[in-house]
Protein backbone atom coordinates (compact mmCIF):
# COMPACT_ATOMS: atom_id res chain seq x y z
CA UNK A 1 0.00 0.00 0.00
CA UNK A 2 1.39 3.64 -0.98
CA UNK A 3 1.55 6.15 1.59
CA UNK A 4 0.48 9.53 0.42
CA UNK A 5 0.53 13.05 2.08
CA UNK A 6 -1.90 16.18 1.11
CA UNK A 7 -1.65 19.10 3.57
CA UNK A 8 -4.60 19.39 5.04
CA UNK A 9 -7.39 22.12 4.47
CA UNK A 10 -8.51 23.81 7.48
CA UNK A 11 -9.80 27.08 8.69
CA UNK A 12 -7.75 27.47 11.68
CA UNK A 13 -4.11 26.88 12.59
CA UNK A 14 -5.84 24.58 15.66
CA UNK A 15 -7.57 22.50 12.53
CA UNK A 16 -4.46 22.59 10.96
CA UNK A 17 -2.48 21.12 13.55
CA UNK A 18 -5.05 18.63 14.32
CA UNK A 19 -4.81 16.52 10.85
CA UNK A 20 -1.09 16.39 11.23
CA UNK A 21 -1.11 15.43 14.40
CA UNK A 22 -3.85 12.65 13.10
CA UNK A 23 -1.39 11.88 10.40
CA UNK A 24 1.55 11.66 12.43
CA UNK A 25 -0.39 9.49 14.93
CA UNK A 26 -0.95 7.03 11.64
CA UNK A 27 2.22 6.75 10.92
CA UNK A 28 4.07 6.60 14.26
CA UNK A 29 1.17 3.83 15.42
CA UNK A 30 1.93 1.77 11.90
CA UNK A 31 5.75 1.61 11.49
CA UNK A 32 8.10 0.74 13.90
CA UNK A 33 11.12 2.28 12.09
CA UNK A 34 12.11 5.38 13.92
CA UNK A 35 13.90 7.20 11.31
CA UNK A 36 11.56 6.41 8.57
CA UNK A 37 9.00 7.62 11.11
CA UNK A 38 10.92 10.63 11.62
CA UNK A 39 11.59 11.39 8.13
CA UNK A 40 8.03 11.13 7.25
CA UNK A 41 6.88 13.49 10.31
CA UNK A 42 9.22 16.14 9.25
CA UNK A 43 8.18 15.81 5.88
CA UNK A 44 3.91 16.62 7.63
CA UNK A 45 5.17 19.11 9.49
CA UNK A 46 7.05 21.25 7.13
CA UNK A 47 4.83 21.05 4.16
CA UNK A 48 1.88 21.46 6.44
CA UNK A 49 2.70 24.49 8.02
CA UNK A 50 4.99 25.94 5.73
CA UNK A 51 7.90 25.97 7.94
CA UNK A 52 11.63 26.76 6.52
CA UNK A 53 13.16 24.29 7.97
CA UNK A 54 12.07 21.07 10.14
CA UNK A 55 14.01 18.69 11.41
CA UNK A 56 15.25 16.30 14.35
CA UNK A 57 18.52 16.12 15.99
CA UNK A 58 19.68 13.15 17.87
CA UNK A 59 21.60 13.01 21.33
CA UNK A 60 24.92 11.07 21.16
CA UNK A 61 28.00 11.69 23.38
CA UNK A 62 26.82 14.56 25.25
CA UNK A 63 26.10 16.62 21.44
CA UNK A 64 23.60 16.60 19.02
CA UNK A 65 23.57 14.91 15.31
CA UNK A 66 21.66 15.99 12.64
CA UNK A 67 19.08 13.27 11.85
CA UNK A 68 16.08 13.05 9.29
CA UNK A 69 15.03 16.83 8.23
CA UNK A 70 13.21 19.02 5.49
CA UNK A 71 15.01 22.16 4.19
CA UNK A 72 18.32 23.41 3.30
CA UNK A 73 21.33 21.60 4.33
CA UNK A 74 21.82 21.70 7.88
CA UNK A 75 24.44 22.07 10.99
CA UNK A 76 25.67 18.44 11.45
CA UNK A 77 26.52 18.53 14.99
CA UNK A 78 25.89 21.05 17.66
CA UNK A 79 27.40 21.32 21.28
CA UNK A 80 24.85 21.36 24.10
CA UNK A 81 23.73 24.72 25.59
CA UNK A 82 24.97 25.79 21.38
CA UNK A 83 22.06 27.59 19.75
CA UNK A 84 18.89 27.29 20.16
CA UNK A 85 18.54 23.03 19.69
CA UNK A 86 21.71 23.07 22.25
CA UNK A 87 19.77 25.09 24.66
CA UNK A 88 16.85 23.02 24.17
CA UNK A 89 18.98 19.91 24.84
CA UNK A 90 20.75 21.73 27.80
CA UNK A 91 17.87 22.85 29.73
CA UNK A 92 15.37 19.70 28.91
CA UNK A 93 12.86 22.36 27.97
CA UNK A 94 11.57 23.52 25.10
CA UNK A 95 12.90 27.05 23.64
CA UNK A 96 10.95 29.21 21.36
CA UNK A 97 13.10 32.69 20.16
CA UNK A 98 10.55 35.02 18.56
CA UNK A 99 13.06 36.75 16.90
CA UNK A 100 16.62 34.77 16.43
CA UNK A 101 18.07 38.45 15.79
CA UNK A 102 17.83 39.05 19.42
CA UNK A 103 19.11 36.00 20.40
CA UNK A 104 23.30 36.00 20.83
CA UNK A 105 23.85 32.34 20.18
CA UNK A 106 21.40 31.54 17.30
CA UNK A 107 23.13 29.01 14.77
CA UNK A 108 21.66 30.73 11.24
CA UNK A 109 20.83 28.14 8.16
CA UNK A 110 20.13 31.22 5.99
CA UNK A 111 19.48 35.23 6.27
CA UNK A 112 15.76 34.89 5.55
CA UNK A 113 15.00 32.52 9.16
CA UNK A 114 13.20 35.01 11.80
CA UNK A 115 11.76 32.60 14.06
CA UNK A 116 12.52 29.37 15.55
CA UNK A 117 11.33 26.75 18.63
CA UNK A 118 13.51 23.42 19.66
CA UNK A 119 11.44 20.89 21.77
CA UNK A 120 12.96 17.67 23.35
CA UNK A 121 11.99 14.29 23.68
CA UNK A 122 12.35 11.94 26.26
CA UNK A 123 13.31 8.16 26.86
CA UNK A 124 13.73 6.91 30.22
CA UNK A 125 14.10 10.58 31.91
CA UNK A 126 16.69 11.88 29.58
CA UNK A 127 16.52 14.00 26.49
CA UNK A 128 17.59 11.53 23.17
CA UNK A 129 16.35 14.11 20.66
CA UNK A 130 15.65 17.66 18.94
CA UNK A 131 12.57 18.43 17.31
CA UNK A 132 13.54 21.93 15.67
CA UNK A 133 11.86 24.39 13.08
CA UNK A 134 12.38 27.76 11.83
CA UNK A 135 10.14 29.85 10.08
CA UNK A 136 10.97 32.74 8.20
CA UNK A 137 8.18 34.85 9.79
CA UNK A 138 9.41 37.11 13.11
CA UNK A 139 7.32 35.90 15.86
CA UNK A 140 5.60 32.99 14.26
CA UNK A 141 5.36 30.24 16.91
CA UNK A 142 2.46 30.75 20.20
CA UNK A 143 1.63 28.53 23.10
CA UNK A 144 -0.32 26.90 20.23
CA UNK A 145 2.18 25.51 18.25
CA UNK A 146 4.41 24.65 21.43
CA UNK A 147 1.65 22.45 22.68
CA UNK A 148 1.04 21.61 19.36
CA UNK A 149 4.08 20.61 18.74
CA UNK A 150 4.84 18.69 22.18
CA UNK A 151 1.89 16.66 21.26
CA UNK A 152 4.13 15.39 18.63
CA UNK A 153 7.08 14.71 20.49
CA UNK A 154 4.76 12.53 23.18
CA UNK A 155 3.68 10.69 20.36
CA UNK A 156 7.38 9.40 19.29
CA UNK A 157 8.14 9.25 22.69
CA UNK A 158 5.98 6.41 22.75
CA UNK A 159 7.77 4.69 20.62
CA UNK A 160 11.33 5.19 21.59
Amino acid sequence: MLNTYAPPQADTKQQQYNALLQQIRDIVYNENDLVANLGNIAAILHQGMNFSWTGFYFVKDEELILGPFQGPAARTRIRKEEGICGMAFAQECTVMVADVEEYAGHISLNEYDKSEIALPAYSRGEVVLILNINSHHLHNFTELDKRNLQQVMHLIEEVL
